[in-house]
């Protein structure tokens, strides 16, 4: 029997992604009970291939004795589309199906406050045209109420 795929789930945060695993149910039945991987093999293996504009990079693998958990991987370009996958074996299965590839763009710190910056800066450009405007129509300089002298003109 093959070991997956695993459902997978990705999120971008600063600089990293956050992977979701969840392990698929296994076909084995013990007293009407469906048993999960970790019932039958105790523990887990899964390896992460992050895919890049540069290629394709296998993580270390590591263990996991739960049906559902999360990992996150680290320095990451800010910005740049990457791509996961995850493999799973087990000591006594090294036969494998892959999870399909899932994609996110990794965040950065001006891609998150682009928005407040955008507003406060609309914001503050407003007040000062405002006062501006305020300040050229006191020193008469628009929509004067009275003509000029007629020794000025």
């Amino acid at each position: 029997a093959y070991l997956g795929p695993p459902e997978v789930n990705i999120s971008s945060c600063l600089n990293c992604i956050n992977v979701t695993i969840k392990l698929p149910t296994s076909h084995f039945r013990e007293n009407g009970k469906l048993l999960s991987l970790i019932d039958i093999y105790e523990e887990i293996d899964y390896g992460i291939t992050l895919k890049t504009l540069n290629g394709e990079h296998k993580r270390s693998r590591k263990k996991t004795t739960e049906e559902i958990f999360s990992t996150v991987i680290e320095e990451l370009y800010p910005n740049r589309n990457y791509c996961v996958s995850v493999m799973l074996t087990a000591s006594l299965n090294q036969r494998s199906i892959p999870s399909a590839w899932k994609c996110v763009t990794a965040d950065s710190v001006a891609q998150q406050d682009y928005h407040a910056v955008a507003i406060i800066g609309a914001v503050c450009f407003s007040l000062l045209l405002a006062s501006a405007v305020k300040c050229m129509h006191a020193g008469g300089y628009i929509l004067q109420d009275k003509a000029l002298p007629r020794n000025l003109v």
